[in-house]
């Protein structure tokens, strides 16, 4: 019977997620069906190897990128800074600093947002099933910081047939000639995000 109600279930795991719980009156699973709306985003509960005190962030950082990176805010289309940007250098988190993409693996996706084909490092960036909005998505998140940048799509160019579309809010831009000269990252709110110091105990 478990597996005729699985397959009726079937198509409508895109919209919902199975949960298995145990019924208060039998010692038998339990499945159910919750609205992906009241689930929302399938949050991973770890500690992350950099944090920073909110009062620190939110001096940092301006009211989007506050939004976007520590709220999963997302910043309207076609209007963030870098969405137009091709200017050689490297994209880094705003958050933490540490260097998600270069712009080589920058393209026009057409969506608004700044897209990437592929990865620095593929460590850099935890994915997280997001189930927010009555859809499947995949979240991307900084694995140093846990700021969220954006989503993953399986639409984007060859080799990778990734598009990591990512919130200018959630990036800063050194470019290949200040990287050159020694100058750090596009400063944030008038200081440069090097000034954030993480808490004690949670890595650099």
């Amino acid at each position: 019977m478990a597996v005729r109600l699985l397959r009726y279930m079937a198509p409508l795991a895109s919209t919902a997620l199975l949960q298995c719980r145990r019924s208060p009156k039998t010692a038998g699973p339990l499945l159910t069906l919750s609205p992906p709306t009241a689930l929302g985003t399938c949050w991973s509960k770890k500690t992350w190897p950099k944090t920073f005190p909110e009062e620190e962030l939110r001096k940092q950082l301006t009211p989007m990128q506050y939004h976007v990176t520590q709220e999963k805010g997302t910043e309207s289309a076609f209007t963030g800074k870098y969405t137009d940007n091709k200017e050689d250098g490297t994209y880094h988190c705003v958050v933490c600093g540490t260097p998600l993409f270069t712009s080589d693996k920058k393209f026009d996706s057409g969506s608004g947002w700044p897209s990437f084909f592929d990865l620095i490092n593929k460590d850099s960036i935890t994915l997280t099933d997001d189930f927010s909005y009555g859809m499947h998505r995949v979240e991307t998140t900084c694995s140093q910081c846990g700021a969220h940048l954006g989503h993953l799509f399986d639409d984007g160019p060859r080799p990778t047939r990734k598009r990591y579309c990512i919130n200018s809010a959630s990036l800063n831009f050194q470019s290949k000639n200040s990287a050159s000269e020694g100058v750090g990252p596009t400063e944030v709110a008038g200081q440069s995000t090097s000034t954030l110091k993480p808490n004690k105990g949670h890595g650099d």
